[in-house]
């Protein structure tokens, strides 16, 4: 087993540690920017708009897949919950859209890590 063959998983490890990373390493740096730019607009906005991020701790099946899609945002979900943002505001009218960008932003980071797979094993350019 040569290096080559790490190179998928840590492509695609990589892109779900953090937005973009995967495509770097495989040297797509447009790519990287790119996707990097839309995901963290879309968590950014989701934040903004006072959406809530989703933890481990329920009990309902809905919120255990958009702790999952949050999770998909990798360092930045942890950052946000450690800097104690994502509590959500109920209150606030776009708390709905808030929500959803967060979960949509971990859910089109999946997409770019099995893009980024695809890449390293030869299946896309």
């Amino acid at each position: 087993m040569g290096p080559k063959s790490f190179q998928p998983l840590l492509a695609s490890f990589g892109a779900l540690l953090f937005p973009g990373l995967g495509h770097l390493i495989l040297g797509k740096w447009i790519r990287s920017i790119l996707f990097a730019f839309a995901i963290l607009l879309l968590f950014y906005l989701g934040l903004n708009l006072e959406g809530r991020l989703h933890s481990p701790a329920s009990e309902q099946f809905i919120e255990l897949l958009l702790f999952g899609a949050n999770l998909s945002n990798g360092i930045p979900y942890f950052l946000a919950t450690y800097w104690g943002y994502g509590v959500g505001n109920l209150e606030n009218q776009s708390f709905d859209y808030g929500t959803t960008y967060l979960a949509v932003s971990g859910l089109l980071n999946i997409l770019a890590s099995i893009n980024a797979y695809d890449i390293a094993v030869g299946r896309k350019n």
